[in-house]
């Protein structure tokens, strides 16, 4: 991974985004302002999940946030939860680390941008390997810490990023405990980047089904999904024009221009 920086973090009152972790304005705006660019978004970040998820399987997102997810994925026995208690969430003050549900419940989970805001990832993804069933796939979109995103991240002052934490440890905490909207987007490269250490820790667990580094313009002109920020609007045409600049820049440039990852896991 290239660094501009080994760490950096900031003060909640500095972040440069607007309406932080608001999730009945982002609900509200998402209704009311149909924003092409953030559907655009979330289409292509939900779309290719369900090539993971077949129509009868139940299923449950974990740190839903607004509960976007329910736009795209359709299937019937699908439930959406969050540690916080909106009254859209199927199921209110469920902590991912800890969720006391049953084991082997689940057929999938989506965790959608929620692992690097997670305080400790392991006990997250030992919690998942739980209450899926066996052959379960846990699907996640998540950040990935290109040198663009971490200098978006310095400007913007939003979330932050520190490559040396020991995100092994289940006792080193990789963010802001008390806020929940805390991040630590170098996270996800801490984990499945280092696949030695993934494979010892995780070898009777889960396998890697599918990673895949993707997204950049179209991220960053989709005007926040939670928080927000200014986007230039754009039609179909333009959006669709962007996407494959997107996968142009990301496919020859990875580790400059990616800013999402698509990650797979399946239970063993």
């Amino acid at each position: 991974m290239l660094k501009i920086i080994e760490k950096i973090r900031f003060k909640p009152e500095s972040n440069r985004m607007k309406k932080i972790g608001d999730v009945k304005n982002a609900i509200e705006a998402f209704k009311v302002k149909k924003n092409k660019n953030l559907f655009f978004l979330l289409n292509n970040r939900f779309s290719w999940m369900k090539n993971f998820i077949d129509e009868n399987e139940k299923g449950l997102e974990v740190g839903a946030g607004a509960g976007f997810s329910k736009y795209f994925i359709k299937n019937k026995d699908f439930l959406i939860s969050d540690v916080q208690n909106h009254n859209h969430l199927d199921l209110k003050n469920i902590d991912a680390q800890n969720t006391k549900l049953d084991k082997e419940s689940f057929d999938f989970i989506i965790a959608s941008n929620m692992l690097h805001h997670v305080p400790f990832p392991l006990k997250f993804l030992n919690e998942m390997h739980r209450i899926l069933k066996p052959g379960g796939k846990l699907i996640m979109q998540e950040a990935y810490c290109s040198l663009i995103f971490q200098l978006i991240t310095i400007i913007m002052k939003h979330e932050g990023f520190d490559f040396t934490k020991n995100v092994w440890s289940d006792k080193e905490s990789m963010s802001d405990i008390e806020d929940p909207w805390a991040g630590n987007i170098a996270v996800p490269h801490l984990i499945f980047d280092d696949k030695e250490k993934f494979k010892i820790k995780f070898q009777n667990k889960f396998s890697v089904k599918h990673d895949k580094i993707y997204e950049c313009i179209i991220f960053l002109n989709s005007g926040g999904v939670t928080s927000k920020t200014y986007y230039l609007p754009m039609n179909s045409l333009f959006l669709k024009f962007f996407n494959l600049v997107d996968k142009y820049l990301v496919k020859v440039f990875p580790k400059i221009f990616g800013m999402g990852r698509q990650i797979v896991l399946q239970k063993f």
